[in-house]
């Protein structure tokens, strides 16, 4: 059983049959406007900034003022737009990324933080609500792969999951992009190999007699069945970034990091709908200068070329890149030189997809004491990436357990993104 059966002919496919001898000449024109026509997305990239990184010291610089702490900020290729230092490369890219800046939250703690920014809702204890990608993954049409679909590099503390969609949904984790993924090779030989399937398949039979519902219920032949195929896969070679050339590996930086956002290019390549990045360690409560400085210094380079990457290869149009974290930083320094939590006005960067790029929405207090004066709630950002693949954020779901009909997102599209 494939993850996927109904194979997509995307752009770059029909692009590529136009090329044979036999097409006709109205073939040539219905390719040619297949390359001009922008079609809803179809994938997400979701950098993931584990442990909330600052505005200040990121996407929502204030240079000059008492609550930047000696922060300086630099130009960027987007007009009026700017980023904190050492931003250098992601400068450069900004003309195809848009930031939020106003962004506020209810919640100010990390656990329940993460599940907000990945879900779109705040915690309940009576529904487990699935995370932005595994709604793509159980909302857009089926694709063509042999792998999982939702996929989590370099996984944090609290993973991805498919909530009331069921586990199917949950991402898939992998570590560091820099060989060939483990636990995927038979560890004998390939007759004895198929001979431990043949047993299997005899006592999964025979214990399946008179439980076929219960058996149906734990979905266990189905996941077997799928990680067969995935086993025997050309795909999986996505997962291994060492094929690809000196330059590119080094301009993602030599990092896990870069090395993920590299592996999460090639995973959209060949059809994954979702896959989430981590980048921890911005939990700055001590020292927040200092830890900034050292993970901008993995972000950028990685994050940049992320985004070169997809223009090249005609992927962003098709492709959501997200980065952000939980929440934002105090526009005061503490006593230990950190930034504590801050959900009443943060940053998340958002580029691809057909979003409109290179500005910035929403403005913070310069002086760090009042609110965003037109705060954007967390479950925006969700609409509007949904909007933006084609979906309708009101669509309603029913939990299977309470039977509540659920929407998608409980917000409202960005208009200045989706227009």
């Amino acid at each position: 059983m494939r993850f996927d059966q109904t194979p997509l002919l995307d752009r770059r496919s029909f692009l590529a049959t136009a090329a044979l001898s036999w097409l006709t000449p109205l073939g040539h024109l219905l390719a040619d406007d297949a390359e001009r026509t922008k079609g809803p997305a179809r994938s997400i990239i979701h950098l993931w900034l584990e442990g909330g990184p600052s505005q200040l010291e990121t996407f929502d610089p204030h240079p000059n003022e008492k609550i930047a702490g000696g922060t300086k900020a630099i130009d960027t290729a987007a007009r009026g737009v700017n980023l904190g230092e050492g931003f250098e490369a992601l400068a450069q890219q900004m003309g195809s990324i848009s930031l939020v800046r106003s962004l506020v939250s209810k919640e100010g703690d990390h656990e329940r933080g993460t599940y907000l920014m990945r879900t779109g809702y705040r915690p309940d204890p009576t529904v487990e609500h699935p995370s932005i990608g595994a709604i793509c993954c159980h909302e857009l049409p089926m694709g063509g792969t042999d792998i999982p679909r939702h996929i989590s590099i370099l996984t944090g503390r609290w993973p991805a999951r498919g909530g009331y969609l069921g586990g199917e949904f949950d991402a898939f984790q992998v570590g560091d992009a820099r060989g060939k993924l483990a636990d995927v090779t038979a560890a004998v030989p390939p007759p004895r190999d198929l001979a431990r399937v043949n047993d299997l398949d005899v006592v999964e039979n025979a214990f399946g007699r008179g439980r076929r519902e219960r058996v149906e219920m734990t979905l266990h032949r189905q996941t077997i069945n799928r990680a067969r195929v995935m086993m025997s896969s050309a795909q999986l070679k996505a997962f291994d970034v060492s094929s690809e050339p000196a330059s590119v590996l080094a301009a993602y930086g030599h990092t896990p990091f870069g090395r993920g956002c590299l592996a999460a290019r090639r995973l959209i390549e060949v059809g994954v709908r979702c896959v989430e990045v981590t980048l921890s360690g911005w939990d700055s409560h001590v020292n927040n200068h200092q830890i900034h400085k050292e993970r901008i210094k993995e972000l950028d380079p990685a994050f940049a070329a992320l985004i070169h990457d997809l223009k090249q290869r005609k992927l962003l149009d098709h492709t959501i890149v997200l980065c952000g974290g939980e929440f934002g930083r105090t526009p005061k320094i503490n006593l230990t030189g950190g930034r504590d939590h801050w959900p009443n006005g943060f940053s998340m960067a958002l580029a691809g997809g057909g979003l409109r790029p290179g500005i910035a929405i929403g403005e913070t207090d310069p002086k760090g004491i009042a609110g965003p004066p037109k705060p954007i709630p967390v479950e925006n950002i969700h609409a509007t990436v949904l909007t933006a693949l084609g979906l309708n954020p009101a669509k309603e779901n029913i939990a299977p357990v309470t039977g509540r009909p659920l929407k998608l997102s409980a917000g409202k599209p960005i208009r200045e993104l989706v227009g």
